[in-house]
């Protein structure tokens, strides 16, 4: 269950082909039909999309960016950074990702990629952030932020979207 969006409208389909082709050039992949409704809100603080009423993207700086929950739905190729288990009580709390946290990472991520983040455990997603180096830097690095988080599990957008 979602909680209330607010200002919902349907987007006509030029705007769904438009934005498909945005989301396919970002994330190298088909993501969803064309003939899928897609919707755009305010959910509190966030601009949210939702493909058949699910909040799939919320955008920021000026791009759509995936919630967790469309990347389990989804599961885009690439662009995954593992973190250790000691990360995980500071990267849950949101704080950005340290390099030494870091064990592997998508080799091809450059700075400025979106990225996600899972643990080495379950290698579930558990933060949606944009990689402030390259991919081969993040596991190489022993100082220094590694990814900046934008959404994470326990998060108000999380919350909002799992009630």
């Amino acid at each position: 269950m979602v909680g209330k969006v607010k200002n919902q409208h349907r987007l006509k389909q030029k705007e769904v082909r438009d934005l498909l082709i945005r989301l396919r050039a970002q994330y190298r992949t088909d993501l969803f039909p064309e003939t899928a409704a897609v919707d755009t809100g305010t959910l509190e603080e966030y601009t949210v999309v939702l493909v058949d009423g699910a909040v799939n993207f919320f955008r920021w700086n000026n791009r759509e960016v995936m919630t967790l929950a469309a990347i389990e739905r989804y599961r885009p190729p690439g662009r995954c950074v593992t973190v250790d288990m000691g990360a995980i009580r500071f990267i849950s709390n949101g704080a950005d990702v340290m390099a030494p946290g870091v064990v592997t990472a998508d080799p091809t991520i450059q700075e400025g990629d979106e990225v996600w983040v899972c643990d080495e455990l379950h290698h579930k997603p558990l933060v949606v952030g944009i990689a402030l180096v390259s991919g081969e830097a993040m596991t190489t690095s022993k100082t220094g932020k590694a990814v900046k988080t934008l959404h994470y599990v326990g998060d108000p957008l999380w919350v909002l979207t799992h009630q």
